[in-house]
């Protein structure tokens, strides 16, 4: 990565961080606004409430966030602990979703995806405070992430390859090309 993509990265970690008015890797809870939210959407289900809210409850007390220098970690989960740990390498995308509700309580969920193939994202960080400038701040800590001058968007840079990479790739590139002619050939194609 070139330095100035290195220094454009750092910048917008650094106005991330600043616009929060926290470092984002303090973040171990979700919002106690989440539960509010939570509750507000069991009420819609009137006599059901209880069978919507207390796994709601449950999952509100014991979801983790980790957010650290590697990557993302989320955890949740009574009697079936799951844990998911997501690099900044493996980010593809982050999408944002805020319903009304979340909304007025200032809150939205961030989904996070992988180019693993599934149709959902890998992991769902729920009832975020800030969620613009958080996602600003995951996007500044993907690997290679800088910001484009004139857009203000977020794109991985090309990356120079080391010495020899080239070259050894190229090889690769061949023999590949060859097998597939040889195989080709003897298909009678």
């Amino acid at each position: 990565m070139a330095p100035t993509d290195e220094a454009t990265a750092r910048d917008l970690l650094e106005s991330s961080v600043e616009r929060l008015g926290f470092d984002p890797s303090t973040i171990t809870r979700p919002e106690p606004r989440l539960l509010t939210h939570y509750a507000i959407t069991a009420a819609f289900g009137l006599i059901f409430f209880p069978l919507l809210f207390i796994p709601a409850w449950i999952r509100y007390r014991s979801l983790r966030y980790r957010i650290d220098d590697e990557g993302v970690s989320m955890s949740w989960g009574v009697l079936n602990r799951r844990e998911v740990f997501l690099t900044y390498r493996r980010l593809q995308d982050i999408q944002m979703t805020q319903g009304i509700i979340q909304r007025k309580l200032g809150l939205a969920d961030l989904h996070l995806h992988t180019a693993s193939g599934g149709s959902g994202p890998e992991m769902k960080l729920e009832g975020l405070p800030e969620p613009e400038v958080f996602r600003d701040y995951l996007y500044a800590r993907m690997q290679g992430a800088v910001t484009e001058p004139d857009a203000g968007t977020v794109r991985a840079p090309v990356t120079e390859s080391g010495p020899g990479e080239d070259e050894e790739g190229l090889e690769l590139l061949r023999q590949i090309r060859d097998e597939l002619r040889r195989l080709n050939e003897r298909q009678g194609g």
